[in-house]
């Protein structure tokens, strides 16, 4: 069988498969706007046999990484029917879509696995964990007062402000998305409640996203630029005291939120969330800021990539460049690593010694110490779905 993009004729053939493969339902009102969606925004491919029985979506983003807008692209909605399965065709889709990611100039791709081993397989790996806190009415208590003030607002007329905030707080994180627009209203704000933090200047420094029923809070987005924010944002959800017994936060794991808690000792729901894949390693390297002030010797990067061939090389890094050769089985002296242990290295999910400790990467300590000192400490976050 072969991989194929599919047209429009195939759109709802594909709206069914997802359906069955996901055990949802699409209501029948919502099935034109999804088609428009798809027609404008989403690339699917498929395998056809008389019928769809396999496809993916991929879909056209940026995210931050340090100080730049990186091409991504996202998988999406992989399925295939159950007796259609086991014969090879996700494997055929994903290594056709890595090239044609390449040709797209995407330099990396991710994806919210329903396996993290199975898309290991082919090079995706762990990008970041989300953290859900749990916590109750008799953990709100109220922080000193801030100068500034709390503002429940329309979402929409409040976009430049929320767009602000979240711009400058993703740039703190690798591999967060890059919003647009269209994104903030159809798949971020949606319905949910928003409250935004005003400093006395009335500048925008933090927002939450939250919904209340049944007596419960959930924070969808808990963003604060600043302590000031965080206290002003905390007092606002204190003040829902009387009308929750339970509050639901969504956050990342470093959040100082968690430990400045009253009491720190709530329940915590660690997991690893989206995996992220390094497409095109040279134009991935050449614009990435390494630490080269602390690690001017040479280093040799010796990469495997059995799904994306083209990434096979050994890289050179050293005076502030990258320089590439062919891999050699007779290199000495270099750090050998898949392109899994690149990705969540680079984005900083994991650092060298981690991976090295754990035999996924090869090189002697030396070396291991040299990438050490290279790669940047940063903190990876993922807080969208597609």
């Amino acid at each position: 069988m072969n991989v194929i993009e599919l047209d429009e004729k195939f759109y709802k053939e594909a709206i069914k498969l997802s359906e069955y493969a996901f055990q949802y339902k699409v209501p029948e009102e919502k099935i034109s706007e999804r088609l428009e969606t798809m027609k404008s925004y989403h690339k699917l491919f498929g395998i056809v046999d008389q019928e769809l029985v396999a496809k993916l979506h991929l879909l056209p983003f940026e995210i931050y990484l340090q100080d730049n807008k990186l091409k991504m692209g996202g998988i999406a909605g992989v399925a295939t029917y159950p007796e259609f399965r086991r014969k090879g065709y996700v494997k055929e889709m994903l290594t056709h879509v890595l090239t044609i990611m390449k040709e797209d100039n995407c330099t990396v791709s991710m994806l919210h696995p329903f396996s993290i081993s199975f898309y290991r397989k082919y090079g995706w790996e762990i990008l970041s964990n989300r953290i859900k806190c749990t916590l109750t009415s008799s953990d709100l208590i109220m922080r000193q007062d801030v100068p500034g003030n709390v503002k429940r607002k329309c979402t929409e007329d409040a976009f430049h402000d929320i767009s602000e905030i979240y711009e400058q707080y993703a740039l703190r994180f690798s591999g967060m998305l890059v919003r647009t627009k269209d994104w903030w209203l159809k798949n971020v704000i949606d319905d949910s409640n928003l409250a935004i933090y005003y400093n006395h200047e009335n500048q925008p420094n933090g927002y939450i996203l939250y919904s209340i029923k049944d007596k419960k809070m959930n924070i969808e987005e808990f963003v604060a630029l600043n302590g000031e924010a965080r206290n002003g944002l905390w007092n606002f959800i204190c003040q829902h005291d009387s009308m929750i017994n339970e509050l639901v936060i969504t956050t990342n794991e470093q959040d100082p939120l968690l430990y400045s808690l009253h009491n720190p000792a709530i329940k915590i729901e660690r997991s690893p969330y989206f995996m992220v894949r390094i497409i095109d390693v040279e134009k991935f390297l050449k614009q990435y800021t390494f630490n080269w002030t602390a690690g001017p010797q040479e280093l040799r990067l010796k990469v495997a990539d059995p799904y994306a061939t083209w990434n096979e090389k050994t890289f050179i890094l050293k005076d502030q460049k990258v320089a590439i050769t062919e891999n050699n089985s007779n290199d000495h002296n270099c750090v050998s690593v898949s392109i899994n242990a690149l990705s969540t290295m680079l984005f900083g999910y994991k650092r060298p010694m981690e991976l090295y400790d754990i035999g996924h990467i090869i090189g002697t300590v030396e070396e291991i110490q040299k990438l050490e000192r290279l790669v940047p400490q940063q903190q990876s976050f993922f807080n969208d779905f597609f």
